[in-house]
């Protein structure tokens, strides 16, 4: 593609293992794209911005691109954000602190650059391109690690003052629960996410009541991922499977609660443990939401799985860098 026929859009996804740079064209095809580890021990404090801009680096020489085609970029970020100034306050899952992300990267590339959430960008993404096309509110939980939530409402992403609104994963279920990672208590994450299935499927294959999963991982909680879950559900392991279910029924419990608030059309579900069992999660959440949503509010809603992979986050962020201008 010639750099003289149309701008083109950088996305940056930065996770806590990975950061995903994608080059688009004006249609929001991928050109190019670049991975790379988001830690790299032997730099020093310049490390996040280093390894953004060696990503984007990357996505463009793919792409067989200049920093010349280039109309801005977003970038998609997990932790903290004040998105008015552009700055990373907290992620404790990165390491990193009030780092000046687009501050940084408007000074290296020359470019307007916008933040956002990364599940904020996911939805945005499957708003404009993916399964939540053309939704007038589509509320979106992506269950993972923790569980982030997002909303776009008639074209517009729903957000605070400063920062991201729909932290549906810190949403009081059960106030005798178990402690948070965010310092409070009974938490919908602490039912309902990876880490909650995770550390229940640890306890069981302790108990030998998940022997599959005992040879695949033993009970580290840290290596049993959305994959291996899976596995050992397709191996044998029903008791796994249950505690799957019934992580997914409270996901249901809590989105009931919020399409009350919001008056979704569409529900999107998106992420890891999603995408390894789409039909299992969705049949649950959506069977555990209708009991406990009224009719009114969830009987034409669409319940729907993402469906933009590993570049939705990338491709929301560019999406939103180039309606900024």
């Amino acid at each position: 593609m010639s750099e003289k026929r149309s701008t083109c859009w950088l996305g940056m996804d930065v996770g806590a293992t990975k950061i995903l740079a994608c080059v688009f064209d004006a249609r929001f095809r991928c050109l190019g794209r670049c991975k790379k580890k988001t830690r790299d021990e032997k730099r020093g404090q310049g490390e996040p911005l280093d390894r953004m801009e060696e990503a984007a680096e990357g996505a463009l020489e793919e792409a067989g691109l200049s920093r010349k085609a280039l109309g801005g970029i977003g970038v998609g970020l997990c932790g903290m954000l004040d998105l008015n100034e552009g700055v990373l306050l907290d992620a404790p899952n990165l390491g990193w602190r009030k780092v000046r992300v687009a501050e940084g990267l408007r000074r290296r590339f020359h470019v307007p650059v916008v933040l956002a959430n990364d599940v904020d960008a996911g939805t945005y993404g499957e708003y404009r391109l993916g399964a939540a096309r053309k939704a007038r509110c589509v509320l979106g939980v992506f269950p993972g690690t923790g569980i982030g939530g997002a909303c776009v409402y008639e074209g517009r992403l729903i957000r605070g003052r400063v920062g991201s609104a729909m932290e549906i994963g810190h949403l009081p279920v059960d106030p005798d629960g178990l402690p948070c990672g965010c310092g409070k208590r009974g938490c919908l994450e602490t039912v309902a996410s990876r880490l909650a299935i995770a550390g229940q499927a640890a306890q069981a294959a302790f108990r030998g009541e998940a022997p599959c999963l005992l040879r695949l991982g033993g009970t580290d909680v840290a290596k049993i991922r959305s994959g291996m879950l899976a596995e050992a559900v397709r191996g044998g392991d029903r008791v796994v499977e249950k505690i799957i279910r019934r992580a997914a029924g409270w996901l249901g419990y809590a989105i009931a609660g919020v399409a009350h608030l919001m008056a979704p059309d569409v529900i999107l579900l998106g992420g890891g443990l999603v995408e390894e069992f789409p039909d299992l999660y969705l049949n649950e959440t959506v069977k555990a939401a209708r009991e406990r949503g009224l009719e009114t509010f969830l009987k034409d809603v669409r319940f729907c799985a993402a469906e933009l992979g590993g570049e939705a986050v990338a491709l929301g962020a560019a999406a939103l860098a180039s309606e900024a201008r």
